[in-house]
């Protein structure tokens, strides 16, 4: 069953660890990430803040890029092209050895945050023990498991607790004024209006935690951990 995991890594262990300082507050978003070989990840970078001409002149000098290249300059963002090497292992490491896709990643105040996607529990079981062994961060927030079910296995969402949502989204429980009422929902589905509470409140905890987890207000400290 395919996976995805929101996990952090520390900026110093990996890429543009001694270039986002000159950044201040400011974000960096990878676009775009391919492996072309063991030693090179080709991403676009698109960074965003104060101190862009700062960030630009540090890139020359950071270990962890090989090369470079503007591709857009909007004023207060800027895309770059860029190869990165050497500090850049456990990406490759996904995506080569386990097969996996990155679905997002963010950079910012010394902590990459990614969301990636693998082919089982297993493999990212691997992937944490590969960081282990060489003592890089890897810090597991949250795991979801896909079972085939558009839309809701990606949100972390049971069975019920989509059927809950969709149905109330449908029925316009949602809509201000409310179109139906809660004991309406449980009718429409045959369950008991508490059911119907628990499973909105959970699907609604479940649905925040995966969307609004790439904030930085919803990471703490990153931390070494291994997926047991």
């Amino acid at each position: 069953m395919s996976t995805i995991a929101a996990v952090e890594l520390d900026a110093d262990e990996f890429a543009l660890g001694e270039s986002l300082p000159a950044l201040d507050d400011g974000e960096l978003e990878v676009i775009r990430v391919a492996a072309t070989n063991e030693n090179t990840v080709v991403p676009y970078v698109r960074v965003s803040g104060d101190g862009l001409d700062a960030f630009e002149e540090s890139l020359s000098s950071d270990s962890s890029v090989e090369t470079w290249r503007l591709v857009d300059d909007l004023g207060d963002e800027r895309l770059y092209r860029m190869e990165w090497t050497e500090d850049i292992l456990v990406v490759v490491h996904l995506l080569l050895e386990e097969e996996g896709a990155v679905l997002e990643m963010h950079g910012g105040r010394g902590t990459w945050r990614l969301r990636v996607l693998l082919p089982d529990r297993d493999s990212l079981t691997e992937t944490a023990q590969f960081c282990e062994e060489r003592d890089l961060t890897f810090a597991i927030k949250h795991i979801y498991e896909l079972d085939g079910s558009v839309g809701r296995g990606q949100y972390g969402l049971s069975r019920d607790q989509y059927e809950v949502l969709t149905t109330a989204l449908g029925q316009g429980y949602f809509d201000v004024p409310r179109n139906v009422t809660m004991g309406d929902l449980a009718a429409e589905l045959d369950i008991s209006q508490q059911a119907v509470s628990e499973r909105l409140r959970r699907g609604h905890k479940n649905l925040l935690e995966s969307t609004l987890e790439v904030g930085e207000s919803s990471f703490g400290e990153p931390t070494k951990q291994r997926l047991q």
